[in-house]
């Protein structure tokens, strides 16, 4: 059970553990606590076999303001500041061995941008804004980087990096921020379509799947291939991969398809 007082409330259904982050007094800003226990949640979640994938949602009008600013302007006279968590929170995300999808109802600035690029889908309302304030405020977006510039085009990144100019979820998407961009109405729906093509995924499949969006091109193509031939190989050999032929062969749903309620 969550605790009255949890800054990230966490849920399970159908295989699918939703972690949301409520902390609407400041816009869900990444604080230490919400970070801790963002951390705690995803961990959870990974050594439940149960959890096929995880999504990433928030209560209030804003998805996340970035880091916390005034537990940063508190942190100064000890010289540290806790914006640099952040990185373990985007690791956390990003080799997270189950799906992540983020479900962007709003605004999202800064650290919150990075936290949407951590995750493998992420799908927003039209009306979401976007907008990578750090140089307003005199610093820059480097931590978050990690996991933004691979999303974005140069020339898109040179331009919302160096402006900070707000954009909205139409542009997200066109740049590759985001998966996708709907309707407000429409993002709930869109959002349990993900999760139910999702959990259909095998669940060492999909760790695996995501290993390979991660890998680095090879410069040896042919050596790759073959590497590559053998990984394959190995997954049809395993017992998932022979799960999963004779489940198609029979017509029937694989094992490891979470019963319908």
């Amino acid at each position: 059970m969550t605790s009255p007082d949890a800054l990230v409330r966490v849920a399970t259904a159908r295989g699918v553990t939703t972690l949301t982050l409520d902390s609407p007094h400041n816009r869900n800003a990444l604080s230490t606590p919400l970070m801790t226990q963002l951390l705690a949640g995803l961990a959870d979640a990974v050594a439940d076999d149960a959890v096929r994938a995880i999504v990433l949602d928030h209560t209030g009008p804003v998805f996340c303001s970035g880091a916390d600013l005034k537990e940063t302007a508190a942190a100064y006279a000890s010289g540290t500041v806790p914006a640099g968590m952040l990185g373990d929170v985007l690791v956390a995300v990003r080799e997270c061995p189950k799906p992540v999808v983020a479900k962007v109802a709003g605004p999202a600035r800064a650290g919150g941008l990075g936290l949407i690029a951590a995750a493998d889908l992420a799908v927003c309302a039209q009306e979401a804004t976007f907008a990578f304030t750090e140089v307003r405020i005199g610093v820059i977006p480097a931590v978050i980087s990690a996991t933004v510039l691979p999303r974005l085009g140069q020339r898109a990144a040179a331009e919302l990096y160096l402006t900070g100019d707000t954009f909205d979820g139409r542009r997200a998407a066109e740049i590759g921020l985001v998966t996708a961009a709907v309707p407000a109405d429409e993002l709930d729906a869109a959002v349990e379509r993900y999760c139910a093509s999702l959990v259909k995924g095998a669940p060492g499949a999909l760790a695996g799947a995501k290993e390979l969006l991660r890998r680095p091109a090879g410069p040896d193509l042919r050596a790759e291939i073959s590497e590559l031939a053998a990984l394959s190989t190995g997954y049809f050999l395993s017992d998932e991969g022979r799960e999963g032929v004779m489940a198609f062969r029979e017509k029937r749903p694989a094992a490891w398809v979470p019963a319908e309620d």
